[in-house]
């Protein structure tokens, strides 16, 4: 059983900077992505960014330029700093990672909350 432990969320104010940081343990052969989704009322989790084992990151449009991805394949680790947040940054996020053979895992949730 693999378990995802997330850490990071919190609350700030429009223009600020927050870093997410999630670890895997458990028994696994090797992780193929990671990523971290966010959960947008009334409808499925949408990926923010993510990462796989060769490098490259996939980062949603209202990401791109903002937020930054970081993933430590040999350490199990996976880190999204958010930077210059604005109010419809609010919402919960989740790790997510994919270890093949449809196997994956989500974290719990962290909260981040964007106000003034």
């Amino acid at each position: 059983q693999v378990q995802l432990v997330e850490s990071g969320g919190g609350a700030v104010q429009p223009g600020e900077s927050l870093t997410l940081s999630c670890e895997a343990s458990g028994t696994f052969y090797r992780i193929y992505a990671m990523g971290w989704y966010r959960q947008v009322p009334g409808k499925q989790r949408e990926m923010v960014a993510a990462v796989n084992a060769a490098g490259t990151k996939f980062y949603a449009d209202s990401a791109k330029g903002r937020f930054i991805i970081s993933g430590d394949f040999a350490k199990n680790l996976v880190s999204l700093q958010l930077n210059n947040l604005k109010p419809e940054d609010t919402d919960v996020y989740y790790c997510h990672m994919d270890f093949g053979l449809a196997r994956d895992s989500w974290g719990q949730g962290t909260q981040v909350t964007v106000s003034s």
